[in-house]
């Protein structure tokens, strides 16, 4: 009997080893429905950005750009070793590689439960018993049983469901969804970190920059407050032009302090987002002696993609419609469980026991079972119970058909949003660099104009506040500019690599 049954457990094995390679769904039929795919007819078939007063829409035409090495070609050394560091101190990241290898393993048991499962038992016991005076005649007198049983044990015990309604099938396309959705999902966060790394530290550059261009302004402000007190003491000018020009000086100063205590705030800032120590970010932003600080510079890349090709490429889009597609799986698993439910099952044991007695001989037995047969469930009486979850699974279905749909949506704003705002700081900056121009010119004439006697300082300082207004825009317009890039980066999915050439990655 022993034997039939290995044999058995043997051609099930063997049987299922063969169907769970070939079959790709239930024995009988697979229920729920089957994923079509993403809703692609959500997405416009064209980018609306307004190239002049009358909003004419321009269709951007062409194939998405690789940005993968976009931050590399910053050439700023500063820049990469934030950016590595963010990477490697985000609890973000940590979280998303944490849900990775949660699905992994959501994954692995939803493939294991189509193949059967073996598990072996085993044991070794010993017990003895004694007898008082046992009343045997033993050719001389009564005398106690002393017995010692010592036995081995050990079996094998498996038991396979045969997925007759794809079940389990559904639950296997459903953990396959959602390891493709947190691995997009992890893609999303280093975009999103390399984001906002990146803002931090144009936010610390541009903080630099009007801090030298208030500081030249403080010390020519200074220069000018000098002057007018050495004419003030000669009868020159008067104690009004005096005071003016010391409030003016203070209050140049005052913007200076004001300026230095932001860029302090931006370095905290990139010390918390980076994980490094303040000294070493401190050591990384700090500027050659001489050099004037400048915000970076980014490589421009075009965006003439049709939206379906370049917003498709997003992260959060790929993990939202892998979220489609797991849910539309779960509508099969839980219509499953209103089906019978079909396990086979089996098992073998052998048992090896020695009894060991002071009357009489050592015996030694071996015992031998074993079992395998099919046991079927069938679902009666639940009181509607799944059915609902049955339900609840469609509406959840159709709610991630609405998510994704809103995130397409919000996809597409942000890239036109950053593309209006890259086109206006195009149109605005020539304008406003020429104004600059201007008011410098206009200030340096006006200022010899008072130092010759020939005008006054109200006139003056009030120029002066139109030219350093004026320069700061432009400071303004260029951070704009280069925010606004990687804004853009951003909306379009930023560079990150195709989930199954990362996917170890993401694991180490």
């Amino acid at each position: 009997m022993i034997i039939n049954t290995f044999k058995y457990l043997g051609i099930a094995v063997l049987f299922t080893g063969l169907t769970g390679c070939l079959w790709k769904g239930g024995w009988l039929t697979t229920v729920g429905p089957d994923y079509t795919g993403k809703p692609t007819t959500t997405i416009p078939s064209q980018w609306h950005v307004p190239e002049n007063m009358y909003d004419t829409p321009i269709a951007h035409q062409g194939k998405p750009s690789n940005l993968q090495a976009w931050w590399s070609r910053f050439n700023d050394p500063a820049l990469s070793r934030l950016l590595a560091a963010a990477q490697q101190a985000s609890p973000t990241l940590a979280a998303a590689k944490a849900r990775i290898a949660q699905a992994r393993s959501g994954f692995i048991a939803a493939n294991a439960s189509l193949f059967p499962n073996l598990d072996f038992n085993g044991e070794i016991t010993e017990s003895d018993t004694s007898i008082e005076d046992l009343n045997i005649d033993l050719g001389e007198k009564q005398q106690d049983l002393n017995i010692n049983i010592l036995q081995y044990k050990g079996g094998l015990q498996s038991s396979w469901e045969i997925d007759l309604f794809g079940g389990l099938a559904r639950q296997q396309e459903a953990s396959t969804s959602q390891i493709e959705a947190q691995q997009a999902a992890w893609h999303d966060a280093r975009v999103s970190v390399a984001a906002e790394v990146a803002n931090a530290y144009l936010n610390y550059r541009y903080c630099q920059v009007q801090a030298e261009l208030l500081t030249v302004d403080t010390e020519s402000r200074r220069e000018s407050a000098k002057l007018v007190k050495i004419a003030g003491k000669a009868g020159f000018r008067s104690p009004a032009d005096i005071a003016l020009a010391d409030a003016t000086a203070d209050d140049g100063q005052a913007n200076l302090l004001s300026r230095k205590v932001q860029c302090g705030r931006s370095v905290k800032s990139l010390v918390e987002i980076s994980g490094l120590k303040e000294q070493e970010v401190r050591a990384l932003l700090k500027t050659a002696p001489g050099q004037p600080a400048k915000l970076p510079i980014p490589p421009p890349f075009r965006i003439d993609a049709i939206p379906t090709k370049a917003l498709l490429q997003r992260p959060d889009l790929v993990a939202a419609e892998r979220d489609m597609a797991e849910a539309c799986a779960n509508i099969g698993v839980e219509r499953a469980k209103q089906f019978p439910k079909l396990t086979l099952t089996g098992n073998i044991s052998r048992t090896l026991m020695n009894l060991d007695a002071n009357i009489f001989s050592t015996v030694e037995a071996t015992m031998q079972a074993g079992s395998i047969g099919p046991s079927l469930s069938l679902p009666l009486f639940d009181f509607g119970k799944r059915a609902a979850s049955t339900e609840l699974a469609r509406v959840q279905y159709e709610t991630s058909i609405i998510n994704f749909k809103a995130k397409v949506r919000t996809a597409v704003r942000e890239v036109e949003d950053a593309l209006l705002r890259l086109d206006g700081v195009d149109r605005r900056l020539p304008l406003e660099r020429k104004a600059a121009a201007n008011y410098q010119m206009s200030y340096r004439a006006q200022q010899q104009l008072y130092r010759a006697g020939l005008g006054n300082l109200i006139d003056a300082e009030s120029i002066r506040r139109n030219a350093l207004s004026a320069e700061m825009t432009v400071d303004e317009l260029e951070q704009e500019r280069v925010s606004a890039w990687i804004a853009l980066y951003r909306a379009v999915g930023g560079g990150w690599e195709d989930p199954l050439q990362t996917a170890d990655k993401a694991s180490h």
